[in-house]
């Protein structure tokens, strides 16, 4: 099984939907979002796709207590877990994050098989202990071009898709 590691999008509505769609086609069926959603909009945005959402929050999102009101009301699929989650998946423990200190500690104390975080904005893969820690870049395309990346389950692999062009 493959899931979907977005972080960054900071409102920028054309790049999730964009991503969205690249997902949806891939036939993945959980999303991983690593904070700075900002907006509550965005988990309507994000509850509009026909898998599992999992969330944490970044430093700027604004409502949050909206933000998870949206998700139970109109956007049941979305999770907002917090400043941190733990998610288990085909017996593969994922962490996530929006902050790199924590991804590094979760992976390298055991906590979980791989972890992600955002908040750079900067592509980063690196490994320890044997565990991934893995950013996948920023959906808004503010410090380089939107990214997020797809990993897989059962290889431990990752793919880093770029948007090349935004004709929005």
């Amino acid at each position: 099984m493959q899931i979907a590691v977005i972080s960054d999008s900071h409102d920028h509505i054309p790049n999730l939907r964009h991503a969205l769609a690249q997902i949806e086609q891939r036939g993945i069926s959980a999303i991983f979002h690593c904070g700075d959603l900002i907006s509550p909009f965005v988990t309507r945005e994000l509850g509009k796709f026909k898998g599992q959402v999992h969330t944490v929050f970044g430093n700027n999102d604004a409502d949050r207590f909206l933000a998870q009101k949206v998700a139970a009301k109109e956007a049941p699929n979305v999770t907002h877990h917090g400043e941190f989650g733990f998610v288990e998946i085909e017996g593969h423990k994922i962490g996530f994050t929006h902050y790199k200190e924590y991804a590094w500690g979760f992976a390298g104390s055991g906590q979980c098989d791989v972890a992600f975080f955002g908040h750079t904005h900067v592509h980063f893969a690196d490994r320890i202990n044997g565990k991934l820690v893995l950013n996948p870049g920023e959906l808004l395309g503010l410090m380089g071009k939107p990214s997020f990346c797809v990993y897989d389950l059962k290889t431990g692999e990752f793919e880093r898709i770029i948007f090349e062009h935004q004709p929005w």
